[in-house]
Formats: C-alpha cells, sequence, structure tokens
C-alpha cells in the first residue's frame, strides 16, 4: 500500500510513494548496522561538523521544506518556516555544546582513577508524529547523532515527503551511508525492528495508546525507551496575573499549528476573580485570528491535517456539549472543503465530560473556573497527563512555589510552554518518560559506564 501525500486544505492528494520492502528494510538495516560503528569512533568535534553542515542545507533550502510542511500538514507557511530554523538552530546548539556534553565525568575514589563515560548503544529506532514533521526528527536526532549513535526514522503515513526530506538533508550534509535514513513503513513492519537485535533502542512521540504498545514491544525486547506522548496542559491564571499578557501568550499557545501540539494551553484555569475579565480578552484575539489556505501569507490557522482528526476531535466537543457544557465560540464543523475547524471555546467544562480528561487535539480551549490558586493547582493535577504547564501571577515567590506543585515535566511562569535545545523536554504520568534535548537527551541513548581503573 503506498504512503500517499494529501493536502489538508484541500483534500487533494499531491504525491504517492511505494512502501519499503521486506527487501529494501533488511539492505537499511544492514547499512545502518555497518554506519553506527563507524560513526561511533568519529570524535564529538566531527560529529559537531555533521550537524553544522545539516543546518546549513536546512536554511538554504528553507523555503521548500518549509512549503512540504505546509502541503502535508496544513500549517501556515510563517510557522513552517519557524519550524525548519528550529532545526537548524537544534543542529548548531548539539555542534557547539556536543564536545562538553560528551566529556568523561572524574569521581573521586582514593583508591583508584574512576571515572564515568558516555558511550553510545549503537542503532535507534525513532517512531515520530506528524504534527511538527521536522522539528519532533531534528529533536530526537541531533542527540542521538552527537551521542554516536545511527538512526533508523519510521514517520507517520501521512507525512512521506518530509520523511524523505529529513534522510535528505543529512545526505547532502555528508553524513555516512546509513546513518540517517528514513524507512516508509506500517505499525507492523516497526514493531518487528523493536524485536530485531541490530536495533538497541527506540524513542516516540505520538498518542498514549502507541507509546503503550511500543513501550510492551520494547520491554520485551528489553530495550531502552524514551516516550513523549500526549499532554493537556493547563494554562493557569491567577487574580495578580497580566492579564493582557496572559491572553496574547493563550492565543499563541493554544491556537498555533491549528492547535495540533503536545504542549498547547488546551485547559484554561481561571481563578473566579478574573475569569470574565480574562476571557473578554481572551476571546477578543481568538475571533480576530485568520483561518484559511495556509499558503496565504496573512492566514494564521490553516486546516487540521486529516479530515479523521476534525471527526474525533468534534466527538469529544460534542459530547461535552450534551451534557452542559458551553460553546462561547465555534464549535462547529465549517462547510467545504479540507479539514478546517473554527477557533473555538468550550466553557463551564466539568468533571465527568471527556473534554475534562482527554487531550483536545484542536483549535478548541476548555475553560475550568478555580475558587483560589491552591484549587488551579488541584485542577492542573486532576489529570492522567503531565507534559508541561504554564502559571501566570505576578509574585515571584510565589510563583517558585507553586510551579513545583504542579505535575508537570516542566512548568513555565509568565511563558507559554515550548520546547528548547537548551533544556531537557519530557514529561511524567501518561505523557511519558525519559527526556529529549540539552545534556539530558544526549544521555538517553547512551551507556553511561563506569571505569574503575586499579593501581
Amino acid at each position: 500500500m503506498p504512503f500517499d501525500s494529501i493536502n489538508p486544505a484541500t483534500d487533494e492528494r499531491v504525491a504517492s510513494f511505494p512502501e519499503t520492502s521486506p527487501e529494501e528494510l533488511e539492505m537499511a538495516l544492514g547499512r545502518a548496522t555497518r554506519a553506527a560503528p563507524e560513526w561511533r569512533r568519529r570524535s564529538p568535534r566531527e560529529r559537531g561538523a555533521l550537524l553544522r553542515a545539516a543546518a546549513a542545507v536546512l536554511r538554504a533550502d528553507l523555503g521548500r521544506y518549509a512549503n512540504m510542511i505546509t502541503i502535508e500538514v496544513g500549517k501556515p507557511l510563517a510557522e513552517a518556516r519557524a519550524e525548519v530554523e528550529k532545526c537548524a538552530l537544534a543542529c548548531d546548539y548539539y555542534a557547539e555544546n556536543g564536545e562538553r556534553m560528551l566529556e568523561d565525568e572524574k569521581v573521586d575514589v582514593p583508591e583508584a582513577t574512576v571515572s564515568v563515560a558516555f558511550l553510545p548503544l549503537g542503532v535507534v529506532l525513532a517512531i515520530m508524529p506528524w504534527n511538527f514533521p521536522f522539528w519532533q526528527v531534528f529533536r530526537f536526532a541531533t542527540a542521538a547523532l552527537t551521542a554516536g549513535n545511527a538512526a533508523l526514522l519510521k514517520h507517520a503515513a501521512n507525512v512521506p515527503q518530509c520523511a524523505l526530506a529529513i534522510a535528505e538533508v543529512f545526505d547532502r550534509a555528508g553524513a555516512p551511508e546509513g546513518l540517517f535514513q528514513t524507512l516508509l513503513i506500517r505499525a507492523q513492519a516497526a514493531a518487528a525492528l523493536i524485536e530485531d537485535p541490530r536495533v538497541h533502542a527506540v524513542t516516540l512521540t505520538g498518542s498514549e495508546a502507541a507509546g503503550r504498545a511500543v513501550a510492551a514491544a520494547a520491554g520485551r525486547a528489553l530495550k531502552k525507551t524514551v516516550l513523549e506522548l500526549g499532554g493537556s496542559d493547563a494554562f493557569v491564571v491567577l487574580e495578580d496575573a497580566d492579564l493582557d499578557r496572559a491572553a496574547e501568550a493563550a492565543v499563541r499557545s493554544r491556537y498555533q499549528n491549528a492547535g495540533q501540539s503536545c504542549i498547547a494551553a488546551k485547559r484554561l484555569i481561571l481563578v473566579d476573580a478574573i475569569a470574565e475579565p480574562f476571557l473578554e480578552r481572551f476571546e477578543a484575539r481568538v475571533r480576530a485570528l485568520k483561518v484559511g489556505d495556509p499558503r496565504d501569507e496573512t492566514v494564521v490557522m490553516g486546516p487540521l491535517a486529516r479530515r479523521d482528526l476534525r471527526a474525533a476531535l468534534h466527538e469529544q466537543v460534542t459530547d461535552a456539549l450534551s451534557q452542559g457544557a458551553v460553546a462561547r465560540l465555534g464549535c462547529r464543523i465549517p462547510a467545504g472543503p479540507g479539514s478546517y475547524y473554527p477557533p473555538s471555546i468550550l466553557d463551564q467544562v466539568r468533571p465527568g465530560m471527556r473534554a475534562y480528561g482527554e487531550e483536545l487535539f484542536g483549535p478548541v480551549a476548555i475553560v475550568l473556573r478555580a475558587r483560589d490558586a491552591d484549587h488551579a493547582i488541584a485542577q492542573a493535577n486532576d489529570n492522567r497527563y503531565g507534559l508541561g504547564a504554564s502559571l501566570w501571577t505576578q509574585d515571584a515567590a510565589r510563583a517558585a512555589t507553586l510551579a513545583r506543585r504542579l505535575d508537570s515535566g516542566s512548568s513555565f511562569v509568565n511563558a507559554m510552554v515550548k520546547s528548547d535545545p537548551r533544556v531537557p523536554f519530557g514529561g511524567v504520568k501518561a505523557s511519558g518518560y525519559g527526556r529529549e534535548l540539552a545534556l539530558y537527551g544526549v544521555r538517553e541513548f547512551m551507556n553511561i559506564k563506569t571505569l574503575w581503573i586499579a593501581p
């Protein structure tokens, strides 16, 4: 069965690519197996040179790569260009800092010379999603290649052009044969790869269900995994927050990429004292968002990536409305072609509704009310996910205390949650485990080895 590239703004099939055959998959595994030990021997400086070259390739062809993202995902061109540039910045970051990250650590042991070395595992399989089709891959690949590993990519089925283009970036940058390869395969073939002894570790960014399946398969094979799964991030606004600044950030966080982000501000948790003033500001800004053809430079929100995703989102909204939630804005499927869904605000959401406990992966902000800060934190933590959280208050000391109480992999105060190469990224609870980016992302797929040398 071929992999089709379908434009979600028009429902047009723009390209089709053949599935990687079993024979081609076997050859790819052989190339990766040969590339891994050769790359392991390269110095950190040499690995960094490849990443610098990859950054140059990304920037030289930024427009073409951004257009691929827009065509396959429906992301506005400005956001797509920013995504490609962010990948280049990650390459630059690891090129500059990789050598320091890989240095041995000395341990003070009087009776011996002891150090901790950080050595690559071998071949890492990456199973990646479609919502940030370049960034999600580079977020993993820059760290894995810095560590000295080889990489195999199984990308989402609806972004084959992006998947092949990423392999092209590394080829053009001068990567050794087999170091980074894209495989156009289905879930069954990926499951077989997890069991293959030539694959040494697995990383997945995707749904909770996919994470459970991959973790179970990797567990049977006793292989290391990193899972970055769903999120239902809380955006907590306290009574002393700068409401204009908070509302502006909430709109950006919730509706960028048509709301299809694990770290979007999905749950607006508002202290009663400022709930209506905040919502007035928030709703006015949401109404001003221009939705349409993502290739139009004036458009800030395009369609969802697929029609089935839109249907699933609307089912969650309909369930909440049937139980007493209020459609403050949007919440209706528009007529016409494409997978469009309007920027929406779903108010009066309560426990028992699907929207209260599930992740809404699309442009729908749900609103929860809180009596005070303690109630707001309790509601933020009353969710099985724990990826990121955003807290808004002008009291710095209070913020430092409350931010630590949020069950999340990161807490941002007076800022929207984002991933950044300089800091670790990942979650707790059903949002997964392990970390990407920064020093921690490099060390996830390394043998942290003790070297004890007695006199």
